[in-house]
């Protein structure tokens, strides 16, 4: 028995227009990413990628999306990407774009601009989730930090300076634990 590898793209979908993500749907998606590829890499990238490749995970209200494809053609679906421009649904166009937060098979560390290096990592669902809960914990911290607390709290109440200052330190200690915890476990993998 053969068993079909497959890597997976997190990416966000990024537009003004909130409308556009209201109306995001997993079959308008697919379609948009495909008919990018056949755009822009022709009958051949079409093709190859039409095989093994869906939409696993979309979330409306955040944007996040989580495409599959086979291992052999992910790189074609990853520079295609930058060609959508748009989202079309029921009559309506929405400029948008896509931002690759994380592709589930490779880091790319650039050292003095010239020498790239690229190391291995599983190219799987778990390494996608592993890195959007990291993602997403920092894009709080940064929310926290610029906003004030009419823009987080309903008006009638407001929180003490002590209240504030226990949230802030919540969200950042969570944030150094999981550091932790994935540093520890690099060293054991290293180790192995």
């Amino acid at each position: 028995m053969v068993r079909f590898k497959h890597r997976y793209l997190l990416c966000e979908l990024v537009s003004d227009d909130p409308r556009c993500r209201l109306s995001l749907d997993d079959r308008v998606l697919s379609s948009l990413v495909r008919d990018t590829i056949a755009r822009v890499h022709g009958t051949f990238g079409a093709a190859a990628c039409s095989i093994g490749f869906a939409v696993r995970y979309l979330n409306a209200y955040t944007g996040i999306v989580l495409l599959r494809c086979r291992k052999e053609f992910y790189q074609l679906v990853w520079s295609a990407l930058p060609f959508i421009t748009y989202l079309e649904n029921k009559g309506h166009r929405y400029p948008c774009f896509f931002n690759t937060l994380h592709v589930g098979v490779c880091k790319v560390e650039i050292f003095h601009k010239l020498l790239t290096t690229v190391t291995h990592m599983p190219g799987t669902i778990r390494t996608c989730q592993k890195f959007l809960i990291q993602y997403n914990r920092r894009q709080l911290l940064i929310l926290l930090q610029n906003c004030t607390d009419e823009d987080i709290f309903h008006p009638c109440y407001l929180p003490s300076p002590g209240e504030r200052e226990a949230i802030q330190k919540s969200v950042t200690r969570s944030c150094l634990l999981e550091e932790e915890e994935e540093s520890g476990e690099e060293a054991a993998e290293a180790m192995e």
